[in-house]
């Protein structure tokens, strides 16, 4: 089953309808100024979650008003995000798949927040993405998987480690193959891989890895 949150970040509007178009999701969760988005482009949110500081007035009071769709609203004085708080949505709906629109942008901080969100999905077996038009980011389930080149999501491909380190990291089908590598976080040695083959191969023994691809 396929979660897919709305959050508050930049959104490219053609990508993002395309996406959404192919992704064929079960949920819509609206977060916060996300839920602009949706009542531009007409999307009808399952749920709709957030502190709502960041959203333009008018708009959730239309929800209200005109659909039955749950609202959870929040103090803005909380211990963790609107994105975070959504994503923790999509886990209790027994999500096998999250995916997260808005939640790249302009904020660093909360690009980082959103990576290590990711966390809490992987601890749960979850698969979960971050998304955008130039990047998909993830924390992959399975230690041993595969890339096929024809599904790529964009010319590049970089590793890194959630936390001290990947050790045991082995790339087959890369420009730049690894066998069983120490992977650090204070190196760039995992940035902007290529795969070379028709099919890539990754597996690591331990830590959790960050997987990014990206296109310019």
């Amino acid at each position: 089953m396929k979660t897919l949150i709305i959050t508050g970040g930049n959104i490219d509007t053609d990508f993002a309808l395309s996406f959404i178009e192919k992704l064929k999701a079960d949920y819509v969760i609206g977060v916060d100024r996300g839920l602009l988005f949706c009542y531009e482009q007409k999307i009808m949110p399952d749920y709709i979650v957030g502190d709502f500081d960041s959203l333009p007035n008018g708009i959730l009071e239309w929800y209200k008003k005109n659909s039955n769709v749950p609202v959870r609203e929040y103090n803005p004085v909380k211990d963790a995000t609107d994105t975070m708080i959504a994503l923790e949505k999509a886990l209790e709906l027994k999500s096998s798949q999250i995916w997260i629109l808005g939640g790249t942008g302009t904020r660093i901080d909360h690009v980082l927040c959103n990576i290590h969100i990711l966390k809490n999905a992987y601890l749960a077996g979850v698969k979960a993405y971050l998304v955008d038009k130039h990047n998909r980011i993830s924390l992959p389930v399975e230690k041993h998987f595969y890339l096929e080149k024809e599904e790529q999501f964009g010319e590049y491909v970089s590793f890194f480690p959630l936390g001290e380190e990947v050790e045991g990291l082995t790339l087959k089908g890369f420009k730049y193959p690894l066998d069983g590598y120490c992977l650090r976080n204070l190196e760039g040695l995992g940035v902007s891989n290529e795969i070379v083959d028709e099919r890539a191969e990754v597996s690591w023994e331990t830590g959790i890895l960050v997987m990014i691809e990206s296109r310019d």
